[in-house]
């Protein structure tokens, strides 16, 4: 049996690396948390003569433009959950995604992107490059490894798909897209944000690159906002000089330090978000004021044995998308009437967020039916008492039709 060490995190159950991984004890105070450190600039070199301005060294802190402490630690607590040789942080979510494609596109290169997506990567690949620079997409659906194989072209680069697909929940079997993109030669670019470790490590899959809005789950506390690119250090190494040093979509130290922290109770509010949310999804499934609800784990959702497979019985995620019977108006009357949910934006905070959705906008085209015809409310399951969500719910669901 391998001894456990906190310096060598590949001799550490999950759980433990989200606790040691990434952290040192400060050598000037003595500190068992690494502190935040709030510098431009550090102490250079005797000799700074040969060193590239525009390139980052993750061990030699200069300018946190180009490495910092806290992004440093991030970064390597971040490969380590996720499986990868290493990892660029940045100031969002949505400045990963353009480092990708900043990165590792040129003018005239094509993309096969999955028809469900996130809006930004929805419109960053079917209005902002191709009008800038010359870089085609095209969208399919991503959950029909064929489909992606019949897009492809002779200069597709990328593949990028999201596991669980934001905001339908349609799930793509990773491992069976990522031998159609390289059979082609080009790179997986997998969104995981809906699905982070534990639950999910898309590399040990085939995924060249896995993309993170560390704001969500990652942080967990809906108070630091960030973005996560990891792979090999061939393909982060580019993403770190181009889009982080000389694009300078940097973290900050401060949100840098507060991902950290959060990141070491994942595990434990993973599980709760997956519990609950399992068991709101079966409450609204059950209730016949309820249009249709979408999730994971249901036994009725289109993928649900790709999932039961990909995860592994490790959950579902915590994130549902339903409607309940009638106009946008009835859907927002039975938001009005929740008491504990909170109508916001975002995902994968300790309190559970609700958002109502309609039925217009290019991409609802590709939503399935029910999405089309009655819109959808994007519920975030948080880490309330699941009784407390299910009263709500209840209660909200009486308030607009009446008791059942």
């Amino acid at each position: 049996m391998t001894r456990p060490d906190k310096h060598d995190p590949a001799s550490l159950a999950f759980d433990t690396q989200a606790v040691h991984a990434g952290n040192d004890i400060d050598p000037g105070t003595r500190a068992l948390r690494t502190p935040i450190v709030m510098a431009n600039s550090y102490a250079l070199p005797e000799d700074p003569s040969s060193i590239s301005w525009s390139e980052s060294d993750p061990d030699l802190p200069l300018y946190t433009r180009n490495t910092g402490v806290n992004q440093r630690h991030l970064q390597h607590k971040l490969a380590t959950l996720e499986g990868g040789e290493d990892a660029v942080v940045l100031a969002s979510g949505v400045a990963a995604l353009h480092a990708v494609m900043f990165a590792h596109l040129r003018s005239g290169d094509h993309v096969v992107v999955g028809d469900v997506t996130y809006e930004a990567t929805y419109r960053l690949y079917s209005e902002l490059l191709p009008a800038k620079y010359g870089i085609e997409a095209t969208f399919v659906d991503a959950s029909d490894p064929e489909a992606v194989r019949a897009a492809i072209r002779p200069t597709t680069r990328i593949v990028q798909v999201e596991v669980v697909a934001n905001p339908t929940t349609k799930v793509t079997d990773i491992a069976a897209v990522a031998a159609v993109a390289h059979e082609a030669g080009a790179i997986l670019v997998v969104d995981s944000t809906f699905t982070p470790p534990p639950l999910y490590r898309p590399l040990a899959d085939g995924a060249d690159l896995v993309v993170h809005s560390l704001t969500k789950y990652i942080n967990g506390h809906g108070d630091a906002m960030g973005g996560a690119v990891i792979g090999s250090r061939e393909l982060i190494a580019p993403i770190r000089s181009d889009a982080q040093v000389d694009v300078g979509g940097v973290i900050s130290p401060f949100n840098a330090w507060l991902i950290m922290r959060g990141s070491v109770t994942l595990p434990l509010r993973l599980a709760r978000h997956q519990a609950s949310a399992l068991t709101l999804a079966r409450f609204l499934a059950d209730d016949p004021r309820v249009a249709f609800v979408a999730y994971p784990g249901l036994e009725s959702h289109p993928q649900h044995e790709v999932a039961v497979r990909q995860f592994g019985g490790r959950g579902f995620g915590g994130m549902l998308a339903f409607a309940v019977h009638g106009d946008p108006d009835t859907q927002n009357r039975f938001v009005a009437q929740l008491k504990v949910i909170t109508s916001a934006v975002s995902l994968g905070h300790d309190e559970s967020l609700i958002v109502h959705v309609g039925t217009s906008g290019p991409r609802v085209a590709t939503y399935p039916a029910d999405f089309r015809r009655w819109g959808h409310l994007r519920l975030s399951v948080g880490l309330e008492d699941a009784g407390d969500l299910v009263a709500d719910l209840a209660a909200g669901l009486d308030a607009t039709f009446g008791p059942r």
